[in-house]
């Protein structure tokens, strides 16, 4: 395990993080599975109420274990997001305030990782499918450029992705071949795959999961337990038809072909998340494999929401409330939905905490674990959860068919039922988000001392140490 050194306002501290393993024998420990899809919105599977897409595989994991209605995205972009996933900790810790460029920007290698903390316990780890965390550039011969840390340097032991480089990313993007020729940009353990990898003309969801199967099969023949950590690009833009048996599946009279295309990629990874279950089922581990399914954020231009408020780019909850399903049929009973709140800085925690990983009392966690909560028990209180908070530098334009909501927000600070909207530090709408969920009352000058307290908190946040290195 590497040495983490945080930036603090009067001094640098070097810690040295490690992880105590209970005294379960390792094969004891359950596998963990993360599936995170892109731009997913709240209401985009049919167990959340989709009246368009058909997904009986996710379904048929929230039936077997717990759908999670209140569980939100670190940020209404991906990079900050994913940034939350691995660390459990804010985005803007690393001063990371919007998606990356593909440029020059990266999760500082100083970040602990719950695939090193897991990896440090035993665990292999492989990370598959889109990352837009940085360090995906690659020279003339197709070798991953060092000059920035990658999935390897954080923690994992497998990767397979794509290059995150510019023009090639916004070039597929414009032709709308990211999907359908993805498989001939994949970026493997640091080199560029070739003509002759059987990966190479596939599908990126294809790609995706046939490499994630793989994996598992490799893992499962040894005694470790496995951290698989399965990122789909779905289905983010730009909307391209799935191959069949996807695009036939969802035709329908009325719809326009954009619509018709998403439909098809999020049917299409719907396929993909069966042939995973099936995998576990065929290896007899599906019992001790904890397998959690999100989104990065909320619903992009084709995505649905119900009656939630804004989308992705914005803090309405339409750009960060997502589904969330668990599944772990040793630990979670079947059948469950939860109200309860979660975030995506609880994943790390609740991984290691299934890993029976004690995390060091040094390393700053912004999260809880919510297993306990996933067994049976009661949610972390709010009294232990305290204020939530996110940051987003402003997008003035939403992802969606319709104007971005205003006032316009750039921070919220959440305490139980309160959410507080600001804007560059300066409150603009309160709402008390259980009586009215899709913020149509705006009642700031109802609770000015809710108001007052909530923003004093995040003033604090805002001004709380970052580091970018």
């Amino acid at each position: 395990m590497k040495y983490l050194i945080y930036c603090l306002a009067i001094a640098s501290t070097a810690v040295i993080v490690t992880a105590s393993i209970s005294e379960a024998r390792a094969d004891d420990r359950p596998n963990i599975i993360l599936l995170l899809a892109d731009d997913l919105g709240y209401g985009d599977l049919s167990c959340f109420g989709s009246p368009a897409v058909k997904t009986p595989n996710l379904d048929r994991m929230a039936g077997e274990g717990m759908m999670c209605q209140r569980f939100y995205a670190g940020s209404a972009v991906c990079s900050p997001t994913r940034a939350s996933v691995l660390t459990g900790r804010y985005p803007l810790r690393f001063d990371i305030t919007r998606h990356f460029n593909d440029r020059n920007q990266w999760l500082p290698e100083s970040a602990t990782t719950v695939a090193e903390l897991l990896k440090e316990a035993g665990y292999n780890t492989a990370h598959v499918g889109k990352w837009h965390l940085g360090g995906l550039h690659v020279d003339d011969n197709g070798k991953r450029l060092t000059n920035q840390p990658g999935p390897r340097q954080h923690g994992f032991d497998f990767y397979q992705t794509q290059i995150e480089q510019q023009p090639l990313r916004g070039r597929m993007g414009k032709e709308r071949t990211l999907f359908r020729q993805g498989g001939t940009v994949l970026l493997r353990n640091d080199q560029q795959v070739g003509k002759d990898d059987p990966y190479y003309p596939k599908h990126f969801t294809d790609a995706n999961g046939d490499f994630a199967i793989e994996m598992i099969e490799k893992f499962a023949a040894q005694e470790k337990p496995f951290f698989l950590n399965v990122w789909w690009l779905v289905p983010h833009k730009p909307y391209e038809p799935a191959p069949q048996p996807h695009w036939s599946g969802t035709a329908a009279k009325d719809i326009s072909d954009d619509q018709h295309r998403f439909r098809s990629m999020v049917q299409h990874m719907d396929a993909k998340v069966g042939e995973i279950l099936k995998k576990l089922d065929e290896l007899d581990i599906a019992d001790n494999t904890l397998v959690l399914f999100t989104s990065d954020n909320g619903a992009a231009y084709e995505g649905f929401i119900h009656d939630l408020k804004g989308g992705k780019t914005d803090l309405h909850e339409g750009g960060i409330r997502v589904p969330m399903i668990a599944r772990w049929p040793a630990e979670i009973r079947s059948g469950q939905t939860s109200a309860a709140f979660g975030h995506t800085n609880d994943l790390l925690p609740t991984f290691c905490d299934a890993a029976g990983i004690s995390l060091p009392s040094e390393l700053p966690i912004d999260g809880l674990s919510l297993l306990p909560h996933l067994k049976g028990g009661a949610p972390p209180s709010e009294e232990v959860r305290g204020t939530v908070f996110w940051q987003l530098n402003l997008y003035k334009s939403i992802q969606r068919h319709y104007p971005k909501p205003k006032p316009y927000a750039t921070e919220v600070a959440k305490r139980g039922k309160w959410k507080l909207l600001a804007l560059e530090g300066k409150p603009v709408e309160l709402f008390d988000i259980e009586a009215d969920p899709n913020e149509k009352q705006n009642i700031m000058a109802d609770h000015p001392d809710v108001v007052a307290s909530l923003n004093a908190e995040l003033t604090r946040w805002l001004e709380e140490p970052r580091t970018s290195k």
